[in-house]
């Protein structure tokens, strides 16, 4: 029998060296440059016209639609692996959390391979965004109504 400290010196052995400070750094710098990038289109969007109250989603979209391509393009796993939660975390991971699976499963067809894997590791996170924002939105009423 292993005791509990022959046991914690397996696992230190065994466990990869974890590099905190250059991974928070890479995560910094592509984050902001994905940030960079997103108050570029904001401006750009401006500049050729497009209503101040669009602006946000048009954004939104042309960073999810270029996720989506680097994602079926094979490029956006080597960015998150490179930067990790840098480029993970931003609605740029999110979407990619959707496409990966559906370019995945496609082989199982349209209905039960893309569109029901799609959700798999998306679904927790829009249920749970929906459930919260419901929750702040019945708070936020009844502080209005009777605060």
């Amino acid at each position: 029998m292993v005791s509990k400290q022959e046991y914690d010196n397996m696992v230190k052995k065994a466990s990869p060296n974890s590099k905190i400070f250059p991974n928070c750094l890479k995560a910094f710098f592509v984050g902001g440059l994905i940030c960079v990038f997103g108050q570029s289109l904001h401006d750009f969007f401006e500049h050729i016209g497009v209503a101040k109250d669009n602006v946000g989603a048009w954004v939104a979209i042309t960073l999810i639609f270029i996720a989506i391509l680097l994602t079926g393009l094979g490029v956006f796993d080597n960015i998150v692996s490179f930067a990790g939660a840098g480029a993970a975390v931003p609605i740029t991971g999110f979407a990619n959390a959707m496409a990966a699976p559906a370019i995945e499963f496609k082989k199982e067809g349209y209905i039960f391979g893309v569109g029901a894997k799609m959700f798999v590791i998306a679904g927790p996170v829009i249920v749970y965004g929906t459930v919260a924002s419901m929750i702040v939105g019945a708070v936020h009423y009844i502080v209005q109504k009777w605060g």
